[in-house]
């Protein structure tokens, strides 16, 4: 087999597949796609509006089943008996006095697992993800990831039955240049 060619199933349930070089590989208006399904790239500029985040650049891993936050300090507290947690983002990589600071109640706290095998426990909210003109709502974990590339992971659980991902693309929601100026414009706590 050619191996610049890919096997593509053929649709017949047969588990036959037709060769296709890279030339003839298929495109997003080709992929198979459920209504209310958005395509996604490989990486895009989400939003979480209830935690005044009006854009971050996400990986949407589908290797990550749970998605992850950037959070360079996380304290959990109690109001009216209810837990919550209290934390900072810096939502711009290299753009440290660029910071939110945000709040949400507690849903859970779960082992989890990072790409190197390491387990933490990590604090576990509920969320709005906003991207590409859709919103729903998504579980996220915080964590510390200063020195990662992307400040958000979005996984597996967070896009099932909502999005389809195209390894090829990147920003198929739209590419933002001047992401420092939506934290000015929107009153977010940029610069402490």
């Amino acid at each position: 087999m050619d191996p610049a060619a890919s096997v593509v199933g053929s649709g017949s349930g047969s588990g036959e597949g037709m060769v296709r070089s890279d030339e003839q590989r298929l495109t997003s208006a080709e992929v198979p796609q459920r209504a209310g399904e958005a395509i996604l790239g490989w990486r895009e500029w989400v939003g979480l509006p209830a935690l005044r985040l009006p854009l971050i650049k996400a990986k949407v891993d589908t290797g990550a089943r749970t998605s992850t936050l950037h959070a360079f300090y996380v304290e959990a507290f109690r109001c009216a008996g209810e837990a919550f947690v209290r934390f900072g983002v810096h939502p711009l990589r290299g753009r440290s006095d660029v910071e939110v600071h945000c709040e949400a109640q507690i849903l859970d706290r779960r082992a989890v697992s990072d790409s190197g095998g390491h387990k933490e426990q990590r604090y576990v909210i509920r969320t709005l993800l906003e991207i590409g003109g859709r919103t729903w709502p998504i579980e996220v974990t915080l964590t510390n990831r200063e020195d990662m590339l992307f400040r958000m992971l979005l996984g597996r659980t967070a896009i099932a039955g909502r999005g389809i991902v195209d390894p090829m693309r990147s920003f198929v929601s739209g590419r933002q240049r001047h992401a420092a100026a939506a934290y000015h414009a929107s009153g977010s706590d940029a610069g402490g």
